[in-house]
């Protein structure tokens, strides 16, 4: 064995994706020392984007205040690259879900505006490439508030501004004001990880398939819609495009739709889009082994998670991957799927409690890569 490349999402709760990762080059050095270990953190988009593409770029933690979706001021981070030349933002950072209590999630009120001003603030420090990722939204507002944060401003029929960017207020718009935009959006390319096929609107629409999830009872959907429609509507006369029925519009409440529509942003899986961000299938050349995993594995691992899209990317230079997981189900799927091996690091008869410490789990995913690479 000369050349192995580790490439473990976090084990969910219990260990980084950095330090799973470490945990099975120690287990391959004690076998082989003289093995060239590449280990490459990685998430699928979702939560740990950011900080994977932070130090995979040798980037740096940018701090800001911005406003949650309750317009309550917050303090949070992005990432710029070590080039200074891409930001990396996670949306749910400052627009997110877990963000707002229980008892006042409603999208009719929730906002976006602070994913705007951290965008801006990007723009200001010389970013002219982003890379987003949309998940875990608290919100409905279609981008709104973002595009009001970045200059774009919105009115109704009678030219009043229809006030902050939130569910409630894109029925009211009827004319989109872009004379004030940030001058450098023009210039800047924006990729986002987006894993939802959703419409902007209608039945499997942003408001009617996402909204329920982020407290809105069947009244509130239903508005929510509408105010999609019309605000898809202006769009098209506004700007010439059509969004309403482009796959991943409708995702993070309409957001992904208005990325396209004013940022012409391009939508990527987030497995996809992370691998291309690492440049994986340069790193991989020529390796006897690819070594992936995650905290849980199943039919759903084969439906754009990390493990799958790094064997689609194996495939293509022939290389085994071996499958790693704390619980596995479905494996005659995963096994059938392509994985050269699916093992759980976890011993028989250990506890969940047991098998979620830190120390437990780096152990086990060490011994199971040891005993994997002496057979």
């Amino acid at each position: 064995m000369k050349k192995v490349v580790i490439a473990i999402d976090s084990f969910k709760g219990c260990l980084p994706s950095a330090e799973a990762g470490k945990a099975a080059a120690e287990g391959i050095r004690s076998v082989y020392p003289e093995c060239e270990v590449i280990c490459l953190p990685i998430a699928d988009g979702g939560e740990g984007m950011l900080d994977v593409l932070i130090m995979a770029t040798n980037g740096q933690e940018v701090p800001i205040s911005a406003h949650d979706p309750l317009m309550r001021w917050r303090n949070t981070y992005y990432g710029i690259s070590e080039n200074g030349e891409t930001a990396f933002i996670e949306m749910a950072s400052i627009s997110g879900l877990p963000l707002v209590p229980p008892e006042r999630r409603n999208p009719m009120l929730t906002t976006t505006y602070g994913t705007g001003e951290i965008i801006r603030d990007a723009l200001e420090r010389g970013c002219r490439n982003f890379i987003i990722g949309i998940g875990g939204s608290a919100t409905n507002d279609a981008g709104l508030g973002m595009l009001q944060a970045l200059g774009f401003r919105f009115s109704d029929k009678e030219g009043k501004e229809v006030g902050t960017g939130r569910g409630e207020v894109l029925i009211k718009v009827a004319h989109i004001d872009s004379t004030c935009v940030h001058p450098a959006l023009n210039s800047c390319r924006f990729t986002v990880a987006c894993d939802v096929q959703n419409p902007f609107y209608g039945p499997e629409g942003a408001a009617y398939v996402f909204a329920p999830q982020k407290g809105a009872d069947r009244e509130m959907v239903e508005a929510l819609d509408a105010g999609l429609q019309n605000f898809a509507e202006v769009i098209r006369h506004t700007t010439g495009k059509d969004i309403s029925h482009h796959p991943g519009a409708g995702a993070a409440g309409g957001m992904g739709g208005s990325l396209l529509a004013f940022l012409n942003a391009e939508l990527k899986p987030g497995i996809q889009l992370m691998l291309e961000a690492l440049n994986f299938s340069n790193k991989i050349k020529s390796a006897d082994l690819i070594i992936t995993g995650e905290g849980k594995a199943d039919r759903q691992t084969l439906m754009g998670k990390v493990p799958s899209g790094i064997l689609a990317e194996a495939r293509k230079q022939n290389i085994p991957v071996i499958l790693l997981a704390g619980n596995i189900e479905d494996s005659d799927e995963l096994q059938q799927a392509g994985f050269e091996g699916v093992f759980s690091v976890n011993p028989p008869f250990i506890s969940l409690e047991e098998a979620m410490r830190p120390e437990v789990a780096r152990k086990n995913i060490q011994q199971t890569v040891e005993s994997i690479c002496k057979k």
